[in-house]
């Protein structure tokens, strides 16, 4: 059974009241500082257009756009499944203070059937309208759990940190299963995927970037999401790599789940 530090470490806020909470002090203080700086741990700032799917869920997680119309994000950031007018979904910005920010309201939640806070962390999230926007291609293959993968996220920049303004990306490399279950113990092989430098640490998404995507280039060269950002312990620390809920195992649950929302 995992600790609550390892399964929620990722996003910033639990329940309800507290995500309503820490969403408006977040707000607050990126209004109140105009200097826009990076979140993820050891990353550099994302130019304006580079990842257009990305997507900032006003709970305090990340996503991607799995359509124009549903956000894929991790099953940790919503509080079950059914119509839900609460979340913002902001997109088409590095720059989360940037004036050309779209911004659209949630209609309906879907969370992965059976999860219990153990695997299977993924949610989509259908929008009120769909973001003219490119949409990121998901794995429906293991053949991409492999190599360096790329992340991305408005999250701490540093373990305990706060929620970040601007866009930050790093690459890590995939750390195999048998190295991430002597860190762990506890990691769900098949489900979770890990990403890290295992030695060293010192890049890693952080807390605020769960439900964020870990993705590669496929071998047309197009960018594939490969992981949705779940858990790890703390923020790149040496030899607890990020784990990531495993994208090619949900593909045809996430698909059939897009369906049921008709977007």
């Amino acid at each position: 059974m995992r600790s609550f530090l390892f399964t929620l470490r990722r996003t910033v806020a639990v329940g309800a009241a507290t995500v309503a909470a820490l969403a408006l002090t977040a707000t607050a203080a990126l209004a109140d500082d105009p200097t826009p700086r990076p979140g993820v741990v050891g990353g550099t700032p994302a130019q304006q257009g580079e990842f257009p799917w990305m997507v900032r869920l006003s709970m305090g997680c990340g996503g991607s756009l799995y359509t124009q119309q549903i956000v894929l994000t991790a099953a940790h950031c919503v509080s079950g499944s059914g119509a839900n007018t609460s979340i913002t979904a902001t997109a088409g910005v590095a720059d989360l203070g940037s004036s050309q920010a779209i911004k659209v309201k949630s209609t309906r939640v879907l969370q992965a059937p059976g999860y219990n806070g153990s695997g299977k962390d993924w949610a989509l999230i259908k929008l009120a309208q769909p973001i003219n926007l490119p949409t990121l291609k998901t794995a429906d293959t293991t053949a991409y759990n492999n190599g360096t993968f790329t992340i991305a996220g408005w999250g701490a920049d540093r373990e305990g940190g706060s929620q970040q303004r601007r866009l930050l990306k790093a690459t890590v490399p995939f750390v195999d299963d048998t190295a991430c279950q002597q860190a762990y113990g506890n990691l769900i092989p098949g489900e979770e995927i890990c990403a890290g430098y295992l030695d060293q640490g010192g890049v890693d998404t952080c807390q605020g970037d769960s439900g964020g995507p870990m993705f590669r280039k496929d071998a047309a060269g197009a960018w594939i999401q490969v992981g949705i950002v779940s858990w790890g312990e703390g923020c790149a620390r040496p030899h607890y790599p990020g784990v990531y809920s495993e994208v090619s195992t949900f593909a045809a649950n996430i698909k059939s789940a897009a369906a049921s929302l008709g977007g």
